[in-house]
């Protein structure tokens, strides 16, 4: 997807913000999104950091029915888009829209000059008729380590089989390298590209040129607490981005 058309269906000129929430049950993920619809948030991703992917599948129908005009990103712990794709769009035909989903691990192999895996998701994807926004993770977090030297391919690669590449810091809460970021942004040229590690209103700003959407949670939640967003903190990020939008 062309980064300016991310920005433009967000209804963003600077990057999209969407915050990401680490469900424990339906009430708790209620709350904060209703923080997060308070901030002017286009949306937010839900995680089931804590439980497997099924006892997570009537929480997302409970929380579209209560919610259903939001947008709703989610996140299924370690499932790539093979196995997230087919139940996108079972829960769809169920009357519960998920509008995006981000996998940790989008299969992109840059030692290969084919990407047999993330052609195959691509394929589940069109047969299954999701039609949601996919943002998979390249050289991301917790993954299989690429090297830097690397890194400009990878991005170059996993374009053509996702709406955005996705990448992170080293670890959940770790801001990531600004070389990393500028090498992404320049192998991917117009493609859109999202951050989902360490971002907080301090450092959103040196990374707001090069990046389209920021995924957050520990930099904009209280502190010591992984499960709840602060609204100040978000405010906070909020008006950096804005600014950096204006700049």
């Amino acid at each position: 997807m062309n980064r300016h058309s991310l920005r433009q269906t967000f209804g963003t000129t600077g990057p999209v913000v969407t915050p990401v929430i680490h469900v424990l049950d339906t009430d708790q993920a209620l709350r904060n999104l209703d923080v997060v619809a308070a901030a002017g948030c286009p949306g937010a991703f839900l995680i089931n950091h804590d439980f497997p992917m099924e006892p997570f599948l009537p929480i997302l129908a409970e929380i579209r029915a209560a919610r259903p005009s939001a947008w709703l990103g989610v996140n299924f712990l370690a499932q790539t888009g093979a196995v997230a794709f087919p139940v996108l769009a079972d829960l769809a035909r169920a009357g519960c829209r998920i509008d995006a989903y981000w996998a940790d691990d989008a299969r992109i192999d840059e030692r290969e000059a084919t990407q047999a895996e993330a052609d195959e998701i691509s394929g589940i994807r069109a047969a299954c008729g999701w039609q949601g926004l996919y943002l998979g993770g390249v050289a991301f977090k917790k993954q299989r380590p690429v090297d830097p030297d690397d890194y400009a391919c990878a991005a170059a690669r996993a374009a053509p089989c996702m709406d955005v590449v996705m990448t992170s810091g080293i670890a959940t809460g770790h801001e990531a390298d600004l070389d990393k970021i500028a090498t992404f942004r320049a192998a991917l040229g117009e493609a859109a590209l999202g951050l989902a590690s360490g971002i907080t209103p301090e450092n959103a700003g040196r990374y707001a040129a090069d990046v389209d959407i920021f995924l957050v949670a520990t930099g904009i939640n209280f502190d010591g607490d992984f499960y709840n967003i602060d609204p100040a903190r978000l405010d906070a990020l909020l008006a950096v981005t804005a600014m950096g939008a204006s700049a």
